[in-house]
């Protein structure tokens, strides 16, 4: 008897769902229940039945609805759509304990697959394995952007609620611990319903560096050791030779939040020096609080368990004189570790931990001093016949000062080359008037860099004045060096360059770090990674020829010595795709990656790819660990970083055990392709010949809409939630670099975003179907069958698919077309809405073509089920959505209407989940 694997969840989302309702009566009122009830039934008859009737009784609901009613409507289906998606994570937590315990084959995207499958390919053994560990790296980065809208206060009630839910799924409850289970849930949704959903204020900086930090405490402290120490274990059963192995530290979080200046003129020199104070309490926090914990466990008497004598000297030095604890050297050792990290503490963060030491001690120079204690007590239980006693909470704590230091995660300082560019030239010209840096073409320009970086002689004086903006980067420059030498180099170690055109963009960094002590002309010492981020169709293209050009300057290949003759790229996937559309920004991102690769390996340099994903399709985004896989051949060896942006880091890792499943995703992928076998067939030229076809298609067609077609930016004004996204408080960052509505100026993040909510998804299709339909027309015998061969032969074809396939079965065009219908101008409106629906149809046709798929996601089944599961909740959004905003342009300013507004846009977004 087959069994009804996803059971639960509909239990689940019907419970959830009963408690709201519930709570809606006790809170609204009967009729407001009542109205949500028949709003909810018709909505799920027209998805589950096709019911037209059930369509127009819902849409004549919808529109009657009066504003008190609307905004009840839409609270209650927006923390709807929050309850679905906990009841669908927790869904994935079952099913992945189920496969578990019922010892089926490792999963693909597991560790235990990844290490099974290169071990089985031969391309290396265990302990070959454990060596590449050794100059590995691979890093999420988490970045602040207006597309996570969710209140720090509404994630905590959501944890509350997912822990309950697994409590119940674990345990064997008596029905008296069911009905309290039962009542601690109704307890929860009741304080999420009256949680307010918005910020009354708009988000500092400092709120979203807050707000990142919540993911260390909730995930990244515990997990990251435990992966660490799983993946030892795995390599020792494989080789027991292996057994005590300690991996490098290769898996780190980044971070964004406070150093990324790009557009933000709310990132100071004083927020970077904030953020790194916050990120240093925490971790610092955790160790105190480890420690504590662990003092406790280690209770060993010398008389029962020996110790080393060097444990003995720790218990020895340790300011702990209790004579409760005179036999117990390893408690004594504790304490003084915990008095000195205390100090430590103390001098790095200017007070004391909420906890005391027992007296005072010496501060840790730094993290390592700190780690070769904990190794002092891990070598003493090991050689005295306690070894279980180290892969407890010792190895936990062993490994998190290894990842995480004093400085918790790495901070990115980005700025816009732009900007570098003016600093520099006023520098110049204040130091040698008639300079005129910025009238020099580039080889003029280069020159006069290379001249500045041969000599240790500053160009900026303390006795001048400059403009605010050249002080304020010269002043997040010092502040990254204080923070060196306070955390330590891991605090900062890249410097992004936002709009990388050419050499001269890298160099101008260089001759600003040098004023900071950063880069040191006669040490030829570079502390920090400078690294380009090319970000337009033309930007990536261009590439590869600017870093051959950078790699031929000696001084700079002597600079990269000091990096370990490494060098990282960024690659911009938001901006080349606002630039070029979905199917030519990822042909631009391949091509480019493929062209680095070889300019590398000609100049002996190893190259590290950074990718600037985003959470949704439109933004570079889909599942990691297809993207990863379907990188050109040599684009990840044993190094990458990727962005985890907005609403995505939330769904990613607010859960512990889905945090550890994504970060475990990251290290099977990087595993996986950089090792995979050498012999693999190159890609053939014939589809290679044919993605550019489509690409060049594509480029034109989207191009055509969205640059070239009078009267689409107000389209796109008019039609979306752009305006309303603008003024919500869900970012520190403006939406657009100027005050302007030029699609130019806007920025990717909100672009992307307001497709997403009027359910279009336009970056993630647009310009497919043309191409598709030219490409056919030329090759009418042979077209198809080709296009077939690459979707199951090339994994990157097909991982462009794939992720079409997510977007236009999320996209609505019969939703879409009332939001076109607030564009004023009827003769406008028919003629771009007709132009996206027609290119809409031909891209599903063309995408079914090729896949072979009778419907969208038939080669997904777990998305399509959860579509089927959300959506009837979340179209009623949309048309309430489309109301609001038709009452809100029409009648003026109402708190009550942009209320409304904004929490439809929360609850879309998150019924959507990679939606900006």
């Amino acid at each position: 008897m087959n069994q009804d694997k996803d059971a639960p969840l509909r239990e689940d989302i019907r419970l959830l769902g009963r408690l709201l309702g519930d709570t809606v009566r006790d809170q609204q009122g009967a009729a407001a229940f009542e109205l949500i009830e028949r709003i909810r039934q018709n909505s799920v008859r027209f998805h589950r039945d096709d019911d037209a009737a059930a369509r127009r009784e819902l849409e004549d609901i919808l529109d009657a609805l009066s504003r008190d009613q609307t905004i009840q409507v839409v609270r209650a289906f927006s923390y709807f759509s929050h309850l679905a998606n906990i009841a669908e994570d927790q869904h994935h937590i079952r099913r992945s304990r189920a496969h578990l315990i019922a010892g089926s084959a490792p999963r693909e995207g597991s560790l235990a697959h990844a290490v099974a499958s290169v071990l089985d390919s031969g391309a290396t053994d265990a302990a070959g394995l454990a060596e590449f560990f050794d100059t590995a790296l691979v890093s999420p980065v988490l970045t602040a952007h207006p597309t996570e809208v969710q209140r720090k206060s509404i994630l905590n009630c959501e944890t509350v609620i997912a822990r309950l839910l697994d409590k119940r799924d674990r345990m064997q409850l008596t029905p008296e611990e069911t009905e309290a289970s039962l009542e601690a849930l109704r307890r929860a949704v009741l304080t999420l319903w009256q949680t307010r959903m918005l910020r009354t204020a708009k988000l500092s900086v400092i709120d979203e560096v807050n707000n990142g930090l919540s993911y260390f405490d909730t995930t990244f402290l515990d997990e990251l050791p435990r992966l660490y120490a799983s993946l030892e274990d795995r390599l020792a059963a494989a080789d027991a030779a292996l057994g005590g192995v300690e991996l490098a530290a290769f898996l780190q979080v980044g971070s964004w939040i406070g150093g990324d200046r790009d557009g933000n003129p709310f990132v100071t020199a004083e927020v970077l020096d904030k953020a790194l104070s916050m990120q240093a309490t925490v971790v610092l926090d955790h160790y105190l609080d480890q420690l504590h914990r662990l003092g406790s466990q280690l209770s060993m008497s010398h008389g029962f368990a020996g110790a080393s004598d060097a444990l003995l000297a720790l218990a020895e030095g340790s300011p702990d004189n209790s004579p409760h604890r005179s036999d117990e050297p390893y408690r004594l050792a504790v304490s003084g570790i915990y008095a000195r990290l205390a100090a430590t503490y103390r001098a790095l963060l200017g007070h004391e931990p909420t906890r005391h030491a027992v007296a005072e001690a010496a501060p840790y120079a730094d993290a390592a001093e700190l780690a070769d204690d904990l190794d002092i007590l891990h070598r003493s239980l090991l050689a005295n016949g306690s070894a279980a006693l180290t892969r407890g909470r010792l190895r936990q704590l062993r490994r998190a000062v290894k990842v995480f230091g004093f400085h918790l995660a790495p901070i990115d300082l980005r700025q816009n080359s732009d900007v570098h560019e003016r600093v520099v030239a006023e520098l110049l010209e204040t130091a040698s008037p008639g300079t005129d840096y910025r009238a020099r073409d580039e080889a003029g320009r280069c020159a006069l860099l290379l001249e500045e970086l041969a000599t240790a002689r500053p160009l900026a004086s303390p006795h001048l004045r400059y403009s605010e903006e050249t002080e304020s980067e010269l002043a997040i420059f010092r502040n990254a060096r204080r923070a060196h030498l306070r955390y330590g180099t891991a605090a900062i170690r890249n410097c992004i360059i936002s709009k990388t055109d050419d050499v001269s963009d890298l160099l101008e960094l260089a001759v600003l770090l040098k004023e900071a002590g950063l880069l040191r002309p006669l040490e030829k010492a570079l502390d920090v990674n400078i690294v380009p981020l090319f970000e337009t169709i033309g930007d990536l293209e261009n590439a590869a020829g600017v870093m051959g050009r950078l790699f031929s300057l000696p001084i700079y290949r002597e600079l990269l010595a000091a990096r370990g003759q490494t060098q990282e790229v960024m690659l911009g996937y938001s901006d080349s795709n606002k630039d070029g559309g979905f199917l030519t920004s990822g042909w631009a991102l391949y091509k480019a990656e493929g062209e680095l690769v070889a300019v590398f390996a000609r100049h002996g340099v190893r190259l590290r790819l950074f990718h600037g994903r985003g959470g949704s399709v439109g933004r570079g985004g889909g599942p990691s660990y297809q993207a990863i896989l379907a990188q050109p051949d040599g684009a990840v060896q044993g190094q990458i970083r990727l962005t985890e942006q907005g609403e995505v880091i939330g769904a990613k890792y607010g859960n512990p055990e889905v945090g550890r499943r994504n970060l475990e995703v990251l290290v099977a992928a990087t595993l996986e392709t950089s090792l995979r076998p050498a012999d693999a067939e190159p890609t053939p030229a014939a589809f290679l010949d044919a993605m550019q076809a489509l690409s060049d298609t594509a480029f034109t067609a989207y191009r055509g809409l969205v640059y070239d077609t009078e009267g689409f930016e107000r389209y796109f004004w008019e039609s979306t939630v752009i305006s309303e996204i603008a003024a919500l408080n869900i970012g520190s960052r403006p939406a657009s670099r100027k005050k302007s509505t030029a699609i130019d100026d806007l920025r990717a993040i909100p672009w992307v975003f307001s497709w997403s909510q009027c359910r279009v998804m336009l970056p993630g299709w647009y310009g497919f179907g043309s191409a598709v339909r030219a490409f056919l027309e030329k090759h009418p015998n042979d077209g198809l069958a080709l296009l077939q061969r690459m979707y199951r032969e090339w994994s990157f074809f097909a991982t462009l698919l794939s992720n079409m396939d997510m977007v236009l079965a999320k996209s609505d065009l019969a939703i879409a077309s009332r939001y076109a219908g607030l564009v004023k101008d009827v003769v406008l409106r028919e003629e771009i809405f007709g132009r996206i629906r027609a290119e809409h149809q031909a891209t599903v046709d063309a995408l079914l073509q090729i896949t072979g798929q009778r419907e969208l996601l038939d080669g997904n089944p777990l998305l399509k089920r959860s579509i089927r599961n959300r959506f009837p909740y979340l179209d009623p959004l949309n048309h309430v959505q489309v109301e609001l905003l038709r009452r809100h342009r029409e009648q003026g300013e109402d708190p009550r209407i942009r209320n409304g507004i904004h929490i439809s846009i929360n609850g879309i977004a998150a019924g959507l989940r990679n939606s900006g």
